[in-house]
């Protein structure tokens, strides 16, 4: 399993994405300031850093710069609330490989890192196609397919059903869907999983998605 580095001071964002990795089978660690995220990444223990830009002690820019001057080659994904576009071309000329602002959906980081991993030298051994019943979701194209042909997904239509087959069999509640697909800042009130669910069965057929009361929805 990788090992991901989370450097965020901001306790909720942190412990969103540090509950999100590790029901993806990663292992994590989090660290809270700028001096002690440098002297983990600097271990050689972990295969990728999720790096916010305003940690205390020691920021992120300075955090990466010293990292590349000692010739480091983990890689980074910036996660900061900072949306300009200098802080993007700062960010990714001083040695990021990928820079995402918040608020965020957990599933676009989780794609961004597998993404990450696949890339660099300790190649990733993750699924390109997931499949179930007749129906099957190609990681790389993000198409999906039944026994009746393509099924045309939105973005978010996609998220969820990955999300689904990838714990195909486990029940899955609202709340998880919320936190993976939508992001930490969603409105836990929002019926916009129910919504979606309604959509994908209408799409891939009703009988795929089951309906576990008060528990939630399972694929499989």
């Amino acid at each position: 399993m990788h090992r991901v580095l989370i450097a965020e001071d901001e306790q909720r964002i942190a412990a969103f994405i540090d509950k999100g990795l590790r029901a993806n089978n990663f292992i994590t660690t989090v660290t809270e300031d700028g001096h002690s995220a440098l002297d983990h990444a600097l271990s050689g223990a972990f295969d990728l850093l999720v790096l916010d830009l305003g940690l205390p002690g020691k920021d992120g820019y300075s955090v990466l710069r010293d990292l590349r001057r000692s010739r480091v080659e983990l890689p980074v994904i910036i996660l900061t609330a900072r949306d300009g576009v200098r802080d993007t071309v700062a960010g990714l000329e001083g040695g990021a490989d990928d820079y995402m602002t918040k608020p965020f959906s957990f599933e676009e980081l989780l794609a961004r890192v597998r993404l990450r991993l696949r890339s660099g030298s300790a190649a990733s051994a993750e699924p390109t196609m997931l499949s179930i019943d007749g129906l099957s979701l190609d990681l790389q194209t993000r198409r999906a397919r039944t026994d009746s042909g393509v099924v045309d997904l939105s973005a978010r239509e996609f998220a969820l059903l990955e999300l689904l087959l990838r714990h195909a069999g486990r029940v899955l509640s609202r709340e998880q869907m919320l936190d993976h697909v939508w992001g930490y800042d969603f409105d836990p009130g929002s019926n916009v999983v129910d919504v979606y669910i309604r959509q994908l069965r209408r799409k891939i057929g009703a009988e795929r998605i089951v309906t576990v009361r008060g528990m939630g929805y399972r694929c499989g």
